[in-house]
Formats: C-alpha cells, structure tokens, sequence
C-alpha cells in the first residue's frame, strides 16, 4: 500500500511512495508527530538522480524488516534535497562536522524538534558489503537505544552541533577588511598547486568539474595582478585551464555521442563518470568553454558548446521554456548502461571498417573499460581533432541507434537557480560564437523565471512541475537569476537594441527584493531563507561555492556588474560590506570561494561598457570584441542617433572620447 509520498510532486519522493517505510514529507504533519510521541527523526536526503540513493533504497528501504525497525522507532521523513535545499543544507553540514565528510544519499537522526544529534550517508543493510559500515538495521536499533537510555548525551551532541551550525553563518577572520591583490595571487597559487598537470582538474579522484575554479582563473588571466611576484604564472594558468578543459571534453565524463557532461568522474583521468547528468553542470560548463574560447581558441570548445546546447534542447527543454533537472545515472537500475558499447555493437550500426576506426578513435575494446561487464564508456583517445570532425555522421548514427535504447529516467522539476544558471550560459555564448537562436533560448527561459515563477509581489518560487509552482524562492534562486538577467542585459542590444534597459530593470527588481527578504541587519551577509518562510532549527547563511555558485557569490558576480552600469550606490555598500568577509575564507579554502572571488577580480579590472549608436549595426563590434580575450564587457545601444560617433568605451567612471574607429575602440578592452 502507498504511503504518503505518493502525493508529492517530487519525482525522487514518489520513487519512494510503494516503500513499506512509513515515510512523511518535510512538513508540520512529520515534525508535530515526533513532538507528540517523543520520538527521534529519521531524515532521509536525495535526488531522483542518484545512484547511491537507489541502492540503499532497493536495499534496505524496500526491506520489510528493516522498514518495521524504521517505523517502530522514529518519525521517518523523506526529503528531495533538490526541492528543500535549505533542510538540505542544514543536515549535510551537520553530517560533515560529525564525520568529515558528506553525501548522498544522507541520513541523519535527529530529536523530537528537528535538532540533529547524528548521521551518515550510505549504509549497507548487512556487514557482509565489504563497505566496512555499521549495517542499517545495526545502526537503528543502537540510535533507538542509545536515545531511550542516555537521551542527555543527544541532547548535548545536538547542542554542540547547532552552536557549531550558528558559528559557520560568520566569515573566518583575517587581518585586513578588503582583498587585496596579494591575496588574490595566494589564492591563485594555492590553486595552481593542487592542479593535476596530467590529467588536469585538481586533486585526485574523484574530480568533479572545476568550473567556478577556472573562472577565477580566466579573470586573473585578464589581471595585471598574476605578473606579481612570479613572471610565469600566466603560462601556469595557460597550462591549467587548458589542459582540465581538453582532458574533460576528450574524456569519458563528457557524453561523445550525445553531447553534455556527467556530475563527476570517479576516476582521476575522466574516463569513467558517475553517469547522473545535471543541468548545473551543463550551465557552468558551456559559460566556461565559452570563455574560454575568445582566449583560447581551440574548435574543441567550440563543438562541446554547440553539442551540449543540442543535447539540452533535444533532451532537457520542458514546454514552459525552462529546462528539467537531471537525467539518472542508472538504466533499468544498471548504472549507465544506456551509454555504454563494445566494438561488435558499434560494427552493427556503421559496418566493419568505420567501426574499427571509430573505436580505435574512442578506446571501444573488447576487455571493455566498466567495471569488467566487457563494454566501454567512450573516450576520445586520438590525437588528431580533425579525425573527430570527421567521425560526426558516425556518432550521430550511433545516437540513432542508442535513442532506441532503454533510457534513464529524467527528474522533470525546473529549479530557478539552475535555469538562471541557463540564462547566464546561454546568453554568453550566443555572444561569443554569434548564434541568434541560442539568444533566443537564453530570453526564452529568462522570461519563464520572470513570468511564470514571480509573482504580483516580486518573489519567486522555486522549483515547478509542469504548471504547479512549490516552494519559496532561496537566496540562490534570486542571486542567480539575477547574475543570468545581468548577463543577459550584457548582450542582448547585439540582437534587440534597447532591450538590455528590460532585463537590467529586472535583476535590480530581484536584487532589492534579496535586501528586504535576505538581508541579516546585525552581520554580514544574506541568510539562505527569506524572513517570510517557515523558519528550520537553524537560518543559514552559505559562504562557500559547491556543486552550484554559492548565493552570496552570484550577489557579487550581480552587484559588480550592476554597479559598473549604473553606480548604485547600493551596490557599491553591498559589495564593501561582502568582500570584508572573503579574505579569511580565502586563506583557508579559495577554491571554495572562486565564484565570489571571480566577482571582486573582475570589479577590479572594471566591467567595461560600450556604447554604440542607434542603428550601427553591432556585428561587427561583437566579432571585434570575442577576438579578443574574455573580459565583462555590457554592449549598449543608445537610445537616439545623437551620439557625436558609433562608439564610446566606459571603465567605471572613466569613458574615452566617442569614436567612429572601431579598432581604436578595441584596443583599449
């Protein structure tokens, strides 16, 4: 019989709903019981894609027994940590200051009020996994037990935690009350030295890909900064960037025949991936690739960016014009199969000579190279670029042929912060590489986050399942449209003059809403919840980029650029008030803050802004400008034709004599 999931819009709960667990969702319902019985909280965190997620639940979650012991002993609650980031958020910090590390699936015990005491992420439903792991049912009845008999050291851990949980909403200290380029060209270093020079990316497995991490260093390249100190840290970062983006484009994380990138590889040459894909990563990556380009102009990019595009259109587009969440890494409940060939399938599709040049191209062996099951994740192994031009038709008839596969299933929710991501992505490199019709895309879902997700007050959702919208909008739900609409208002006179005064409008609507939503008025920061949603055990602010732009970092990606537009005056505040916190976060964990660190690079350097005349036609001034090196730059068409020439060029509050010298123009971005 189906339990209450069964009602939820959230496709990872209702995976969920024919349990034998008695599940609740997050709500008053769930939380009162426990307070009524006493009886200690089990949250259950996931998402819909996750494959460690779909193994715990095929084994211990549909488990009779086991479920009888979650049942008898707590008040059981599912959360898609994808529709409740905030619940989501609160629990993984707590885990990882218990444990040192996080994940999901995640599973914390928690009191009557929502304090959580303890918890972990995978467990194994017996101790015969090799995982060395307490087993779920082992680990149940000792946390029933231990709260039955020594409730006060529960109370105590819960206590330390959320004394721990309230301290992290502070910044760590360090002297000074700005970044100061010395600061900046630490952080640099201290990247630069976790690099791998091989494989690229940083560290070891698994590598996940470092998008905001190279952005930070795409602005420093564009920085006088980097030629302190160290005259060859310019060619480091060269090196850095170039060899992370070719090593993922070429590898396994990277989807040859389809197009789009997996959330991470869990090997460290990015031949093997955890099959999920995510429409975050996607966003991130095709805005990196893109920029990227203009410095490096490697037609690798350039294809990643217009495959990925086409897969997201074919594959990801929902009928609102928004983009749905993520596709599974598993098939039929087999981990990627979908993906998957070994040289005698390959030969069926193209015939004997294409598909031995095909798999020798792409390491298609008989051995295979997935978990010994004789079949092969392709990787682009052959030196010669041009040779993957040449094998197109040969992936596209291989697509033909995998599309008539069994395919993963897809999570249709549309999160905002996730599409505002889009609108960033898509807008960027419809500039970079001319294409009108992804600037069409990239207004397309910036109009369903203004039309279809806020409402006649100006605050938006979060998350919509086809025409049903749920859920307050988070501060990364506002921050990140607004940074998309920003970039958006960049570029968009290239195609629809006057039309950057709309959208610019709109990120200072969604701006000053964050300030009288978000805002804390006795420290620095915003917090991740509104003042006006139901309130956790804790009200957290994030200083630190993950999987996604923290909040804070896409408000001073937003604010440094609405700034060098308009000169808010408020956003001047803002961004003195933000950067005070960052020099302790980057002393300890730059990495972690590359988005909100990319933001201040960029501030420095100035956002430049070019004015061009009334019915100059831009083209021109946008293939001038993408030849150059990347840099913020906001392409204005005036108003009138009574600019004095075609263009003019602002930094900040400086702007050079109006010209009709278009080179003369350039040569000073």
């Amino acid at each position: 019989m189906p339990n209450r999931l069964i009602n939820e819009s959230s496709l990872y709960l209702r995976q969920h709903a024919e349990n034998p667990v008695d599940w609740y969702p997050w709500g008053e319902e769930a939380l009162n019981k426990a307070k009524s019985e006493d009886k200690p909280i089990l949250v259950s965190i996931g998402y819909s894609s996750c494959h460690w997620c779909h193994v715990m639940a095929h084994e211990s979650f549909e488990d009779a027994y086991i479920a009888r012991l979650m049942n008898t002993h707590f008040v059981c609650i599912k959360v898609d940590r994808e529709e409740r980031p905030d619940v989501d958020q609160i629990y993984m910090d707590a885990v990882q200051m218990l444990n040192g590390q996080g994940g999901w699936p995640l599973n914390v015990f928690c009191l009557p009020d929502g304090r959580p005491f303890a918890g972990g992420t995978y467990f194994p439903p017996n101790d015969n996994s090799g995982h060395n792991l307490v087993p779920w049912p082992q680990l149940l009845v000792r946390v029933a037990d231990f709260f039955n008999r020594q409730r006060g050291d529960l109370e105590e851990n819960a206590q330390a935690i959320m004394g721990n949980l309230l301290a992290s909403n502070q910044p760590r200290t360090h002297t000074g009350d700005a970044v100061s380029k010395g600061d900046l060209v630490m952080a640099v270093d201290r990247i630069l030295q976790t690099a791998d020079p091989e494989n690229g990316g940083f560290g070891t497995a698994p590598k996940f890909p470092p998008s905001m991490t190279l952005g930070f260093l795409l602005s420093m390249r564009a920085s006088s900064t980097i030629d302190i100190r160290l005259p060859d840290r310019a060619r480091q970062i060269d090196v850095v960037i170039r060899t992370t983006l070719s090593a993922m484009a070429k590898g396994g994380i990277y989807d040859q025949i389809g197009g789009g990138f997996a959330r991470y590889s869990v090997d460290q040459h990015w031949r093997i991936p955890h099959f999920e894909k995510m429409l975050y990563d996607n966003a991130l990556l095709m805005d990196i690739y893109s920029r990227a380009w203009q410095r490096y102009p490697d037609e690798l990019y350039k294809d990643v960016v217009e495959e990925t595009i086409a897969w997201l259109e074919r594959e990801m587009a929902a009928p609102s014009g928004a983009y749905y969440a993520a596709l599974d890494a598993d098939t039929d409940g087999h981990e990627g199969i979908t993906y998957l060939w070994n040289p005698g399938q390959v030969e069926s599709v193209l015939g004997e000579s294409a598909a031995k040049e095909f798999c020798g191209a792409y390491a298609i062996t008989g051995e295979g190279n997935f978990e010994n099951t004789g079949l092969s994740n392709p990787s682009f192994t052959a030196s010669d670029l041009k040779l993957r031009k040449k094998l197109t038709p040969a992936r596209n008839r291989l697509l033909l042929e995998r599309n008539h596969r069994p395919q993963p299933g897809r999570d249709e929710k549309c999160i905002v912060a996730w599409n505002g991501l889009m609108v960033r992505g898509l807008a960027r490199a419809a500039f970079v590489f001319g294409r009108q019709d992804w600037m069409v895309l990239a207004k397309r879902v910036a109009g369903w986050i203004w039309t279809r997700m806020r409402d006649e007050n100006n605050c938006l959702a979060s998350v919509a399942y086809g025409d049903r919208v749920r859920g307050s909008g988070n501060l990364n739900d506002y921050a990140c449209s607004a940074e998309g609409f920003m970039a958006l208002a960049a570029v968009i006179d290239w195609l629809h003059p006057g039309e950057s005064t709309t959208w610019l409008r709109r990120a200072e609507q969604l701006l000053a809403t964050i300030d009288a939503l978000f805002d804390d008025p006795e420290a620095p920061g915003y917090f991740f919840i509104s003042s006006e949603q139901q309130q956790l055990v804790h009200r957290k602010k994030d200083w630190y980029d993950g999987a996604t732009p923290a909040g804070m970092s896409s408000l001073i990606q937003a604010h440094a650029h609405l700034y060098s537009l308009t000169g808010n005056a408020r956003s001047a505040e803002i961004l003195g008030s933000l950067e005070k916190a960052y020099p302790g976060i980057l002393h300890t964990s730059p990495a972690a803050a590359s988005h909100a660190l990319a933001g201040l690079v960029d501030r420095a350097i100035g956002h430049a802004v070019i004015k061009i005349r009334h019915g100059e036609p831009p083209e021109a001034l946008r293939k001038a400008l993408v030849s150059k090196p990347w840099r913020q730059v906001s392409v204005i068409v005036a108003r009138t034709e009574a600019m004095p020439a075609a263009y003019q060029l602002c930094v900040g509050t400086e702007c050079m004599a109006p010209t009709d010298d278009l080179q003369e123009l350039i040569a000073f971005v």
